[in-house]
C-alpha cells in the first residue's frame, strides 16, 4: 500500500532538530495553544478558572492575543461576534462547572446564528470522571451532557497526545457548513502535566465543502426559469457564505423580488428596485410571498420570525437551499437542496435561463407603499426618527450589534444595513445581554473601524461589567443604551395580553455616571441630538457610552 506524501508539510533541518529536542517546561496547556496557533488562530477569548490554569499559563508562552471578559457568557458572545465578522474560528477558553455552564446561553446563540466558536473547557482531574460523587470543586456528574444539545460536536481529551487531534477535529467541525459552536473538554491534570511531546507544527483542519447535488440544481433552475411570479427569501446563510453578489446576479437574471430575513440583513441592496427589504412581520409582505408561484429560500429555515410567526402559507412551489440538513423542509414541503448557499447560488446562476419581467419592480413598489401607509397610520414618528438618527451616524462599513430591545426589533424590519455582515443581533436564540460583549468581539477582530452596540436598559445590566473590559483593551466601540425604565418589549407583550404588567419595571443606575466611573466617556442625549452625539462618539478613539432616555413603541403586529 503506497501513500502520497507530496502534499504533506515537510520539516526543515532546524525544525526537525526542534522536534527531537522540545523546549523544557511545557505542559498540556502548551499543546492547546500550540495547536490553536498551528490552525491559524490569533485571538482567544475567555475567563480563567482553577481547573483551566494550565491553558492560561501557556498563553504567556504563545503569540496568541488574549481578550478576557468578566463573565463567561459575555466571553461567549464576544467569540460569537468575532466568528461572525471574520468567518474564522473563535477560541473560547473556559473553566469547569459554573464557568462552563455560564457560557451556555452564548453558545445557544452561536448555534442558532451559525457562528464558529471553539469552546475549550477544562474538567475536574481524570480520577474524578465517570459520574462518581468525589466532591471535587466544580464537579458535575456529566459536564458534556449540559452542552451536547447546544453545540455541533463534542470532543473529549483524556491524554496529552489526544489534544492536537481533538482540537483539529473540533476546528474542522466548527467551520464545516453550517458553521457553529463546538466543545472540547480537557481534565485539569492533563493540562498541568509536563509533556515531552514535540511542539505542534502547522495543522490541517480544512472544512469539508458542501456542494449541491447536480440533479437538484437542474430541477430548481427549470422551476425558476419558467416561473410567472418567482420571489427569493435570502437568509443568514447568504451572509455567512459571502454569497450576496451571487444572490444579486441571480435575482437580476430572473427579475425576482428579494426579501431578506432578519438574520440576512444586508444580503441584498436595500434600495435595489427588486428589494422588498425586510418587512417579514407585515401581512402585505406575507401575502406577496404566498402569491409567488415559485419561492426560492436561500439560507433560512423559515422559522418563527421569518414566517410572520408561522402564519405564512406558501401556495406555490418552494425551493429551499440550506446547509443545515435538519432545516430542510422542517416547516414547509420543498425541493430541498442541502448545500452551502454560495455554491448552490453559483450553480443556479449558470443553470437558469434569463427571464424578464417588466412588472416585478412595480409590484415591489406597491408592497412597500402598502407597508409605509400601514406604519404611517400608527403615530410612530419618534421610533422612525431614532432609527434614522442611528443610520445617519453609523459609517456604512461599521458593524453594529443589537440586543433584544425595541429599537432592535424595529431595526430588523426597517434598518438599511447597507453592507452584508455588518448588522448582527441575538435574534437566533433571543437571549438578553448580547449587544455590548458582541461589539467587544468585533472590535477585537478589527480595531480599525468603530463598532456600535445597541441595548435597552434591561439588557445593558447583563453586561455592564464589560465596560471594564472595553476600557482595559481600549477598544473602539460605542454603546447606545435606550433607557425606558424596564423590559420594554415585555411590558408591551404583557399589557397587550393581560392588561397589566408584572416584573417589567426596573430600578437602574445613572448609566452616564456609571460609565464614567469605569473611565469610559458618556453622554445623555435626546432624539433631536442623537445623530450628532452618536457620530461624535463613534469618531472618538476608545470606548464610549450614549444614553437615550426614551419610551419607544412597537408597530402593530399583523400575525394575531
Amino acid at each position: 500500500m503506497s501513500h502520497d506524501h507530496d502534499d504533506r508539510p515537510q520539516l526543515t533541518a532546524a525544525q526537525a532538530a526542534a522536534v527531537l529536542n522540545p523546549p523544557p517546561g511545557r505542559n498540556g496547556g502548551d499543546l492547546v495553544v500550540e495547536t490553536l496557533q498551528g490552525l491559524g488562530a490569533t485571538t482567544v477569548f475567555g475567563l480563567p478558572g482553577q481547573h483551566a490554569l494550565g491553558m492560561f499559563d501557556a498563553l504567556r508562552r504563545s503569540s496568541l492575543r488574549y481578550v478576557g471578559l468578566r463573565v463567561e457568557n459575555n466571553a461567549g458572545f464576544a467569540a460569537d461576534a468575532y466568528g461572525r465578522i471574520t468567518g474564522e474560528v473563535a477560541p473560547l477558553l473556559l473553566s469547569t462547572g459554573p464557568g462552563a455552564l455560564t457560557s451556555l446561553a452564548a453558545l445557544q446563540e452561536a448555534a442558532a446564528a451559525s457562528a464558529p466558536v471553539l469552546a475549550i473547557s477544562s474538567q475536574i482531574p481524570t480520577a474524578g470522571l465517570g459520574g462518581g460523587r468525589h466532591g471535587y470543586l466544580h464537579e458535575l456528574r456529566d459536564q458534556q451532557a449540559s452542552v451536547r444539545d447546544i453545540v455541533k460536536s463534542v470532543h473529549t481529551v483524556r491524554t496529552a497526545s489526544q489534544i492536537p487531534s481533538a482540537i483539529a477535529a473540533a476546528w474542522e467541525s466548527a467551520l464545516t457548513a453550517p458553521h457553529g459552536p463546538v466543545w472540547v473538554e480537557i481534565p485539569q491534570d492533563v493540562l498541568l502535566a509536563e509533556t515531552t511531546l514535540p511542539v505542534v507544527s502547522a495543522m490541517d483542519a480544512s472544512p469539508r465543502e458542501l456542494y449541491p447535488r447536480p440533479e437538484l440544481t437542474v430541477a430548481a433552475a427549470h422551476l425558476l426559469s419558467h416561473a410567472e411570479r418567482p420571489v427569493i427569501i435570502a437568509g443568514g446563510g447568504v451572509v455567512r457564505s459571502d454569497a450576496s453578489g451571487k444572490l444579486r446576479a441571480l435575482a437580476e437574471k430572473i427579475d425576482a423580488p428579494v426579501v431578506t430575513t432578519f438574520g440576512g440583513k444586508g444580503a441584498f441592496p436595500w434600495e435595489h428596485p427588486l428589494s422588498l427589504r425586510s418587512w417579514l412581520e407585515d401581512r402585505h409582505t406575507t401575502d406577496f410571498l404566498e402569491d409567488a408561484d415559485v419561492l426560492l429560500v436561500v439560507g433560512s429555515g423559515l422559522g418563527e420570525l421569518s414566517s410572520n410567526y408561522h402564519t405564512f402559507r406558501p401556495r406555490g412551489r418552494v425551493i429551499q437551499i440550506e446547509a443545515d440538513a435538519g432545516k430542510l423542509e422542517s416547516n414547509h414541503p420543498a425541493l430541498g437542496i442541502h448545500s452551502d448557499a454560495r455554491e448552490a447560488l453559483a450553480d443556479l446562476l449558470e443553470a437558469v435561463e434569463r427571464r424578464e419581467d417588466a412588472g416585478a419592480a412595480e409590484r415591489v413598489r406597491t408592497v412597500l407603499e402598502k407597508v409605509r401607509v400601514r406604519i404611517e397610520a400608527q403615530d410612530l414618528t419618534l421610533e422612525q426618527q431614532v432609527l434614522a438618527a442611528v443610520r445617519e451616524a453609523l459609517p456604512d462599513t461599521a458593524p453594529s450589534f443589537w440586543d433584544m430591545t425595541i429599537l432592535a426589533y424595529w431595526a430588523w424590519s426597517a434598518f438599511d444595513a447597507r453592507r452584508p455582515n455588518t448588522m448582527h443581533s441575538a435574534q437566533g436564540a433571543g437571549g438578553l445581554g448580547y449587544g455590548f460583549p458582541a461589539a467587544i468581539g468585533a472590535a477585537a477582530a478589527d480595531p480599525t473601524k468603530p463598532v456600535l452596540a445597541v441595548s435597552g436598559d434591561g439588557g445593558a445590566m447583563y453586561s455592564i461589567a464589560e465596560l471594564a473590559t472595553a476600557r482595559q483593551y481600549d477598544l473602539p466601540l460605542t454603546w447606545l443604551i435606550v433607557d425606558d425604565g424596564g423590559y420594554g418589549i415585555l411590558r408591551e407583550y404583557m399589557t397587550g395580553a393581560f392588561g397589566e404588567t408584572t416584573g417589567t419595571e426596573l430600578a437602574r443606575p445613572d448609566f452616564v455616571a456609571l460609565a464614567e466611573s469605569f473611565g469610559v466617556p458618556a453622554v445623555r442625549t435626546a432624539p433631536e441630538s442623537l445623530a450628532a452625539d452618536l457620530a461624535k462618539a463613534l469618531a472618538a478613539p476608545g470606548p464610549s457610552v450614549v444614553v437615550l432616555p426614551a419610551l419607544l413603541r412597537m408597530f402593530e403586529p399583523t400575525h394575531l
